[in-house]
């Protein structure tokens, strides 16, 4: 599937950006641009079932990776995925082959601390703005009103599909290129134990401090400072 993209910037660098679940490109408002400032030309998904994209049949992570690779161009300086996205990139990055990968808070095990996964994130379709607000207390307005106009065209079928993959084990046995993960503080998705395992296999991690899970959005600052030497 070709996926809806926009672009910030003309560099003479490429870097990509991959949303999470419910979001899509604008997800990326602030990063796009800053990267622009730094000389990139910056690409930014609707994965399929999000923002402009088509909707799909199946939302297997496969599937989203492969429509990275329909989409996307090879041999970029620098890309970047967050939760679902950086799930998707992992098993994209063999094709893209960016220089650089950042795994921001990545959906590695999609099941949540209690029990809940993906299929948790299908209620939320009809979220308010206030609701929003409120589980997200360091967001920017324009954050929310993001959120509330992404959740409008959400296919929420791609949570539900993911919830038959919450078992499964889809942490990296190694990065395929030099390969950052950016952690929220606390992650609910990697915990310590994980962080030491994907130390051990390669991948520096670095936490961004009292970070949510969409870290770009909670702490635009730390988020771009823990990618110092990456960009």
């Amino acid at each position: 599937m070709q996926l809806n993209t926009h672009t910030w910037g003309e560099g003479d660098h490429t870097a990509l950006l991959v949303h999470g679940i419910m979001a899509d490109h604008r997800a990326w408002r602030t990063v796009g641009p800053a990267l622009a400032d730094k000389g990139y030309r910056v690409i930014a998904v609707d994965l399929r079932g999000h923002g402009l994209s088509e909707r799909g049949d199946s939302y297997a992570p496969e599937d989203f990776a492969d429509d990275l690779v329909e989409t996307l161009p090879a041999g970029a300086e620098l890309a970047v995925g967050h939760s679902l996205g950086a799930l998707v990139l992992s098993l994209a990055v063999d094709r893209l082959r960016p220089a650089r990968a950042v795994y921001s808070d990545p959906a590695w095990h999609l099941e949540l601390p209690g029990g809940f996964g993906p299929e948790l994130f299908a209620e939320f379709k009809s979220a308010s703005r206030e609701q929003i607000a409120m589980l997200n207390p360091r967001w920017a307005a324009e954050d929310v009103d993001v959120e509330v106009a992404t959740l409008a065209l959400w296919d929420e079928a791609s949570a539900l599909a993911l919830a038959g993959f919450k078992d499964r084990d889809m942490l990296p046995a190694k990065p395929v290129v030099p390969s950052l993960v950016q952690l929220a503080d606390p992650s609910m998705l990697i915990n310590e134990e994980r962080a030491e395992l994907l130390r051990g296999r390669g991948f520096e991690v670095r936490t961004v401090k009292g970070a949510g899970h969409t870290v770009q959005r909670d702490d635009f600052d730390g988020f771009m400072s823990s990618l110092d030497g990456w960009i």
